[in-house]
């Protein structure tokens, strides 16, 4: 994997956790640095919550220099605050300001935020400007494939972006109407990135070293985002990255590489067991030091679901696990049934 430069953030590599609402948080953000992502995007903040200085969003600002570089992603239609909040934000530790222009959840949509200014692009160019103008930091922008099949300007987005100040685009294959089914059309991407100057950065089924290879050479992008997959797997970045290096030097393919290459969990690239029982533990530890054992426990459960899926036993351990209330039952399940 080489560089990418985003304005003037230089990322070590071009491998990027994508944002999820409830998943890319701290914890997990510092356990994929650790594992090599280039960079770590932050759940979505609503411009207009942290605005308003609700607690529940200001507490989704904390940042650590454990994560390496970081980008904090806003959300919200409304140019003016949006330049504001960036304005106030701005001396925290993140080293990107990123636009969502693509989640699909109803309850943003429907306020005319998130995906739906893909269907608004003059909306659109004037927050992108607004927050490129009110940052010495770069701004990206994350966008679909389009709103829906009817509408499906990628391109017109992009250019936007680009012709607004926005430094990066990231583009998911796929439009708000298709959410994450169906496949992602990487012909969408590599037409984003003829059109524009400015790095495109390819998202959408991206889950192992063979679909960030195709993404990367079907698309021509500048970089690889990575979601979905990375749940419960944070040894993915490692793999990738590891993958990509040996495809550039053949001589070391046959080179034995321990728990990257031993793909229990129906060849997902996880490694044995006890590395992954090691890392569930760590991470509710984390967990529990950043939101509490209340919160953290019960938030941990979703991850264990993830970290075990595809091996023997998962779905007794998915049952199981919605029922610990503490750290200590969390240890006791893994040790009875792990």
């Amino acid at each position: 994997m080489r560089q990418l430069k985003i304005g003037t953030v230089t990322l070590p590599n071009n491998l990027i956790l994508a944002p999820m609402a409830g998943v890319t948080d701290l914890p997990f953000r510092v356990l994929c640095a650790e594992q090599g992502a280039g960079m770590v995007c932050m759940e979505m903040i609503s411009a207009k919550a942290l605005s308003y200085h609700n607690k529940n969003t200001e507490e989704l600002l904390h940042i650590s220099p454990k994560e390496g570089l970081v980008s904090l992603q806003l959300f919200g239609s409304e140019p003016d605050l949006i330049g504001e909040t960036a304005k106030q934000i701005e001396e925290l530790p993140f080293a990107v300001l990123d636009i969502n222009m693509g989640c699909p959840v109803p309850k943003v949509v429907n306020n005319g935020e998130g995906s739906a200014l893909m269907k608004n692009p003059l909306l659109a160019g004037k927050i992108i400007e607004t927050a490129a103008r009110a940052i010495r930091k770069p701004v990206t922008v994350k966008i679909r494939r389009g709103f829906d099949m009817e509408h499906e300007n990628a391109v017109e987005i992009a250019h936007i972006a680009q012709e607004s100040g926005a430094a990066a685009v990231a583009v998911h294959g796929r439009t708000r109407e298709q959410y994450y089914a169906g496949e992602a059309d990487l012909h969408c991407i590599r037409a984003v990135k003829q059109a524009v100057r400015i790095p495109v950065i390819g998202n959408g089924d991206v889950t192992d070293v063979s679909s960030a290879k195709r993404m990367l050479e079907v698309t021509g992008c500048d970089g690889v985002m990575v979601g979905r997959a990375a749940r419960g797997n944070p040894w993915i970045f490692a793999n990738i990255l590891r993958g990509l290096e040996e495809e550039n030097a053949p001589e070391r393919k046959r080179e034995s590489h321990g728990a990257l290459e031993c793909g229990s969990a129906e060849g997902a690239g996880k490694p044995d067991r006890s590395e992954v029982r090691n890392m569930m533990l760590r991470h509710a530890r984390m967990l529990l030091e950043e939101k509490g054992e209340y919160t953290g426990v019960r938030e941990m459960r979703k991850h264990v679901a993830w970290y075990t899926a595809g091996y023997p036993n998962s779905a007794a351990m998915r049952r199981a696990v919605n029922e610990i209330t503490s750290f200590e039952a969390l240890q006791e399940l893994l040790d009875t049934m792990w």
